[in-house]
């Protein structure tokens, strides 16, 4: 790698996290923090606009958070790292290390397909046993919120200088060094942004679901919002992954795609069915 390619890339050095003396805040965990706490006001600004009692954002905000963490630990691990459950099985379930030897470690390693999968089944509890409503009338509102949580989490991923991107071409002014990953990651490879760039994406998502959900009536046409944010979400993640280094050890792969890829198809290929099928279930503008 020349010294111009060095010196035309952002070095990212960040610390881990925000030290309060008894304990250090990780910024992964911060983002996370900021994903629920700002979907969760969202979420009761559309309660409110669509006039639904209150007390049904608490339960929503319970199974959300439920569904996103343990489906995205069991997808990754599942996706990624299935070996892990032979080699230190509560760490699947629980943030914790006990081998080598005991460790508190946090939740990591996480994977948005199996949090996707996850939160569909607990949307579809909660729209069957708490809120009674068509699954489709949640998912459209959950849609907005998860977008914008999304971008947190992997401006999270960029702090932690983790999902990292292939290598960037020399004299490219995209490249950002990351010092505190391997040597091969280190000072002196130029790596894509992609936490960053996908990030963008899923925040302009995030304003173009709240603008049609404001300025249209596609709210009252159940399924629709929700198809068209399955399709952009998943069409920025297969796209993004050009760039991606390998995550793991590739679970699936076809065609020269890897597995976030692979996974991402199928939800892009729902996301267009839910939409066509939407005008079979509109509700009555108020």
């Amino acid at each position: 790698m020349t010294t111009l390619t060095t010196l035309l890339s952002f070095t990212w050095d960040p610390n881990t996290g925000i030290n309060l003396g008894f304990f250090t805040l990780h910024y992964y965990s911060l983002m996370f923090v900021f994903a629920f706490g700002l979907g969760s006001m969202l979420m009761g600004k559309m309660f409110k606009i669509d006039k639904i009692d209150q007390k049904f954002l608490e339960p929503l905000f319970t199974w959300t958070l439920v569904g996103t963490i343990l489906g995205a630990r069991l997808g990754h691990v599942i996706f990624y790292q299935p070996e892990l459950f032979k080699q230190d099985f509560w760490s699947v379930f629980l943030p914790i290390q006990t081998k080598p030897e005991f460790k508190f470690t946090g939740f990591s390693g996480l994977a948005s397909h199996g949090a996707t999968i996850a939160l569909i089944l607990t949307t579809l509890y909660y729209s069957y046993k708490i809120i009674k409503k068509n699954p489709f009338w949640v998912y459209d509102r959950l849609g907005i919120v998860v977008a914008l949580g999304g971008a947190f989490v992997r401006i999270g991923n960029f702090f932690n200088s983790e999902i990292i991107g292939k290598p960037a071409p020399e004299n490219s002014p995209f490249g950002v060094l990351f010092p505190q990953q391997s040597p091969d990651y280190g000072a002196i490879v130029p790596r894509y942004p992609t936490q960053l760039l996908e990030a963008g994406g899923y925040f302009l998502l995030f304003i173009l679901l709240w603008t049609l959900y404001k300025k249209t009536n596609k709210k009252y046409q159940q399924g629709w919002l929700f198809g068209l944010f399955f399709i952009l979400l998943w069409a920025i993640r297969f796209f993004v992954e050009f760039l991606k280094e390998p995550q793991g050890d590739e679970f699936i792969t076809f065609a020269g795609l890897n597995t976030g890829q692979v996974l991402s198809i199928p939800f892009m290929i729902a996301g267009f069915f839910i939409m066509i099928t939407s005008k079979n279930r509109k509700l009555k503008e108020e």
